[in-house]
């Protein structure tokens, strides 16, 4: 079981205002939150930390949501929980990311709450 307080979640967002938001409504929510404005920031992060769970945007500069959940699944560790933030009309994508092993995405406008829920429900907090 996962303590919000001794739990971090990498969120790779190119979109500058929800990653602010999503950034302030979890750590309001006490967790630890690490950023990234697009994937080659998210693939530094990984290479010297290990999120409890990863939330990306599916389209972002450098390398793609996925991209990113290719590599934490396949080169860090199977079990962290990704979800990916997608924009309608990207079903393609999504279908490819639930052949890579994604555990859940959100639409675009996110939905503050149902982000919390969500991460809540993966870490079974």
């Amino acid at each position: 079981m996962y303590n919000p307080s001794n739990t971090t979640i990498l969120v790779a967002e190119d979109e500058s205002l929800t990653l602010k938001m999503l950034t302030y409504r979890l750590q309001k929510e006490g967790f630890d939150v690490v950023s990234a404005q697009n994937g080659k920031e998210a693939l530094d992060v990984l290479a010297t930390r290990r999120p409890d769970i990863v939330l990306t945007d599916l389209m972002m500069p450098f390398y793609t949501g996925l991209e990113i959940l290719a590599h934490v699944k396949q080169r860090i560790d199977p079990t962290i929980p990704v979800v990916i933030l997608t924009s309608m009309g990207q079903e393609p994508y999504l279908r490819q990311a639930f052949e890579l092993g994604v555990d859940g995405y959100c639409e675009k406008p996110v939905n503050p709450a149902e982000i919390v829920e969500l991460v809540r429900k993966l870490l079974k907090i």
